[in-house]
């Protein structure tokens, strides 16, 4: 059976969490994919509900078993990969799965799921109201606050490979844009 996946990516600070939360108050038939990540958890943050708090040597195993769907290294050295175990236990229980990945992620996976697969890019209004949300959360230093608006810029080069493009200005506007969107896919498969 073919897993039907809802791909969300954006660039850090664009809004996909707050997003993502919406969309499974309100679709019931939807599931999250935790994925695997080597940071450290954040305050509030829960191992195998967020993420799959890993080691580096047993993300690296996880790696050599193939159970990775995806993975990738990001600047600072830390890891994060989505986990064929999440789509598959997903699928059988007869749910569409959202996948929260960074967006070199989600290009890959959608040349993978094809039809199967909704791809939606999340992206800021600019770079400079994406610079102003990422400083108001206050979670980076200025070196790493710098290196997330210059990958930024990258991933938003990427946005032309995805089905769908919202740009994330009004939450209210977007989210109901983005809604619909996930709606019209969930109603055609």
């Amino acid at each position: 059976m073919q897993p039907l996946t809802i791909l969300l990516a954006a660039p850090s600070g664009t809004g996909k969490s707050t997003m993502a939360k919406r969309l499974f108050n309100d679709f019931p038939q939807l599931k999250f994919s935790v994925s695997a990540t080597t940071r450290a958890p954040r305050k509030g943050e829960t191992h195998g509900v967020d993420y799959y708090f890993l080691s580096m040597d047993s993300f690296q195993q996880k790696i050599d078993d193939g159970d990775f769907i995806e993975w990738e290294e990001f600047y600072d050295g830390t890891r994060y990969g989505t986990l064929r175990s999440e789509l598959v236990k997903n699928t059988e229980k007869g749910y569409f799965t959202l996948l929260d990945v960074d967006v070199k992620g989600a290009v890959r996976l959608k040349s993978l799921f094809d039809e199967h697969c909704l791809a939606l890019f999340l992206r800021p209004p600019s770079l400079e109201t994406l610079e102003e949300r990422l400083r108001n959360r206050n979670t980076d230093s200025e070196t790493s606050l710098k290196l997330r608006l210059e990958r930024a810029e990258e991933e938003l080069g990427y946005s032309g490979q995805f089905d769908h493009i919202i740009t994330n200005d009004d939450l209210e506007i977007a989210y109901s844009e983005l809604k619909e969107t996930v709606q019209t896919f969930m109603n055609s498969n």
